[in-house]
């Protein structure tokens, strides 16, 4: 049976756009590597945080089913290729799962069919990495089949925002391949914004986050010399709130996380040394700052421990929230890893609380504490890395012996000291 869509890779951009295109009467068809990912979804079992196990059996109800095998790529329209991309050790995008994926495709391309790369890249992968596999048959990208690019913008755990009324940006090979991207998303996306071609849109998702990237290390530059100087920076960004133009606020924390702000400002600044010859100064800093941050949290830690006459070495250190943003599971790139691995170095007993994190694997030094409020009380110093909405930080504060605020949650008070 032909399906209008393939979307490979069934992760935290695959599903929610999997889930749009069906609302809107699309059959789509998903392909993973993963068996186990398959089985799941395939018995109706989600294993991302925005959608639960009753949105996946509404997919399944509106025909979507889940495949490990690549040959179903034939029976598809249009194929969207949404696999991650991390950082290589060269300190570029790993291409690897891109290329798999493109050579799948490419194994099954059929005349007339939309290929959509929506994996976050550096410019010009769409023309120099995926076209030349998917021409390699003998089909023209542009005249025999359309190929665009549309990078993904799910923000997980983002209420407001997702796959339906967040603008879909793409940018086609040819203005043809445009015209049937637009209309593919233009289905289930209410607002499409198109670009000149595929390097305009691949650099328009870097940008997007390199901005986000050079201004927390703003802030987070900030909070180190305010703190020096007696400042109280979360005041001060409130009160530069106040002007209702000119100014977007950003707050300082123990390190940035997530797939986007850590890597994709690297692909660009990565891409502009192997290609110009030059660094990208602007990029380059803010990664320096931070990935500094935990650091910097470790030695306020060790400085707020001094002045109750303890040691961090043999002190019990409470991390509250391991996950990269608030009211989600994903730990993807979490500064609470090189922050509990820091601490545990210094010779701190490192705990952790999360309430939605099971088993912490990245830092099996650490010990999961069941009930916030009791481990508060018993630590030595409470750390909130991460405030998720389950918290209730003035409970956790009055039942701390000391607590480090790096979120801005805690009203104040003798026991809080804010990063």
């Amino acid at each position: 049976m032909a399906v209008d869509a393939v979307i490979i890779g069934l992760g935290y951009v695959g599903l929610p756009l999997a889930q749009e295109a069906i609302r809107a009467g699309q059959k789509v068809l998903g392909l993973d590597i993963h068996p186990g990912v398959v089985q799941a979804l395939n018995e109706g079992r989600s294993h991302v945080d925005d959608l639960d196990d009753a949105a996946i059996a509404q997919m399944r109800e509106g025909g979507f089913e889940a495949t490990t095998d690549e040959t179903r790529i034939a029976e598809a329209s249009t194929v969207v290729i949404c696999v991650p991309t991390p950082l290589s050790s060269e300190g570029g995008p790993d291409l690897r799962a891109v290329e798999s994926a493109v050579d799948a495709v490419a194994r099954n391309l059929r005349p007339g069919m939309l290929v959509v790369l929506e994996s976050t890249t550096y410019p010009g992968t769409t023309d120099e990495v995926v076209r030349p596999k998917l021409e390699a048959g003998g089909l023209v990208a542009g005249q025999d089949f359309h190929l665009a690019f549309s990078p993904e913008r799910i923000d997980p755990g983002n209420k407001d925002f997702g796959a339906k009324n967040t603008p879909k940006v793409v940018g086609g090979h040819t203005p043809a391949c445009s015209d049937a991207a637009a209309a593919f998303y233009g289905a289930f996306v209410d607002t499409v914004v198109r670009t000149k071609g595929t390097r305009e849109a691949e650099t328009a998702k870097l940008l997007e986050n390199t901005y986000r990237h050079i201004n927390i290390a703003l802030v987070n530059e900030m909070s180190r010399f305010c703190h020096e100087l007696g400042i109280d920076l979360w005041d001060v960004i409130t009160a530069a709130s106040s002007k209702p133009f000119g100014f977007q606020a950003f707050y300082p924390g123990p390190g940035v996380g997530g797939h986007c702000i850590p890597i994709d400002p690297n692909y660009l600044s990565h891409n502009v040394r192997a290609r110009l010859g030059y660094p990208f100064r602007f990029v380059e800093l803010a990664q320096e700052i931070n990935a500094g941050m935990p650091a910097y949290v470790v030695s306020r830690a060790q400085d707020i421990l001094n002045t109750a006459g303890k040691a961090l070495n043999g002190s019990n250190v409470l991390l509250l929230g391991v996950t990269y943003k608030p009211n989600i599971a994903d730990q993807r790139e979490s500064p609470a890893v090189p922050l509990a691995r820091l601490l545990a170095a210094k010779g701190a007993v490192v705990s952790f609380h999360d309430p939605h994190v099971q088993d912490w694997h990245a830092v099996p030094e650490a010990t999961k504490a069941t009930d916030a409020a009791q481990a508060a009380g018993e630590a030595d110093l409470t750390i909130l890395v991460q405030n998720h909405r389950d918290y209730d930080v003035e409970e956790l504060v009055a039942a701390s012996r000391s607590f480090f605020d790096t979120r801005g949650a805690a009203a104040g008070g003798e026991k809080v000291v804010r990063l």
